[in-house]
């Protein structure tokens, strides 16, 4: 399981103790998830999402991830909010950690890929970035351009390990990128990580959104392209064009796209096909100890950079201009 820190009855009890949500009545570990401690955490009162931010996490950032749950919430977007403390805090400290609890979202994340999905993902992107444009507070996404070069120059020297000649193609990715990354495109808040593992549906229907904690400002298309990678390959390797331009086509019905916007795809899905890649490879470098959770392959990414480099244009996805 994803847990890194395991939590005392004691030290549970007293932290609850601060909520208005009764007594624990019990306290599990949630397996999906990588960066942080999760827990289901049912009380007298409901269930919540007991979360233990870990070291990836940088504590000055939970104000913004905290406020802006609490902003999309009240805006309709369905995802957790943050539950405050009688004092009025959403953040506290649990066994020296920093900590928070959100409302319980129902649903399952897709463990299968369907077409509506896509759809239905297009649509809620959408509306995140719409409503998000009236937050006020804002963050550097710390995994953009600029923190590509420092990852990949913490794992150049053994990428050759996961495969001969990965270093180098994954230089030469990065300088292309970096010579001819698109300036000046609709930008806010992003989510930055709507992967299929944190989106919640109810039958056909979308439940919710979770997992924040990536969440920056960027540009609004290259989210749309993170979402093109996470949801629109097959198990093996092939992109699918229905699902592509079901995603696409439902968010631009929520929230047109400019041409530069839409032009600017293929090169903004090799950028997040790379900025995946290399936190896999990180990951894979360095894995904590204690943690039972393999990590995710990096080469999984590098067939779709690889794809995408070969695209001439937004046509080749089944998107029109």
């Amino acid at each position: 399981m994803a847990v890194y820190t395991e939590i005392g009855d004691d030290e549970l009890r007293a932290f609850v103790a601060a909520y208005d949500i009764g007594e624990a009545l019990s306290c599990k570990g949630i397996a999906e998830g990588v960066e942080n401690s999760n827990y289901l955490l049912a009380t007298e009162r409901g269930s919540f999402i007991l979360t233990l931010y870990e070291k990836r996490v940088s504590p000055a950032d939970l104000p913004f991830f905290i406020a802006l749950m609490d902003h999309l919430a009240h805006q309709g977007v369905a995802c957790p909010t943050p539950v405050r403390a009688r004092d009025g805090g959403a953040l506290r400290e649990l066994c020296g950690r920093p900590a928070a609890l959100v409302t319980f979202l129902n649903g399952m994340w897709p463990r299968r890929i369907e077409p509506h999905h896509c759809a239905g993902v297009g649509t809620a992107l959408a509306r995140l970035h719409r409503a998000g444009e009236s937050f006020a507070m804002t963050r550097k996404n710390d995994l953009g351009l600029a923190g590509w070069r420092r990852l990949y120059q913490a794992c150049a020297l053994r990428a050759d390990e996961v495969q001969a000649g990965l270093g180098s193609e994954l230089g030469e990715a990065l300088s292309r990128l970096e010579a001819a990354w698109p300036q000046n495109l609709p930008s806010g808040v992003i989510h930055a990580d709507l992967f299929p593992d944190n989106v919640f549906f109810r039958d056909r229907a979308l439940s919710g959104l979770i997992d924040f904690y990536f969440a920056c400002n960027d540009a609004f298309a290259y989210d749309l392209a993170i979402c093109v990678n996470a949801w629109c390959f097959e198990p093996g390797g092939d992109f699918n064009v229905t699902k592509a331009r079901l995603l696409v086509g439902n968010y631009r019905t929520a929230r047109p796209l400019s041409a530069e916007e839409i032009w600017a795809l293929p090169l903004l899905a090799q950028g997040s096909a790379l900025r995946f890649l290399l936190t896999r490879l990180y990951d894979w470098q360095n894995q904590p100890q204690g943690a039972l959770v393999r990590p995710k392959d990096p080469l999984e990414y590098l067939k779709k950079l690889r794809f995408h480099r070969g695209i001439a244009g937004p046509a080749e996805y089944g998107i029109e201009p």
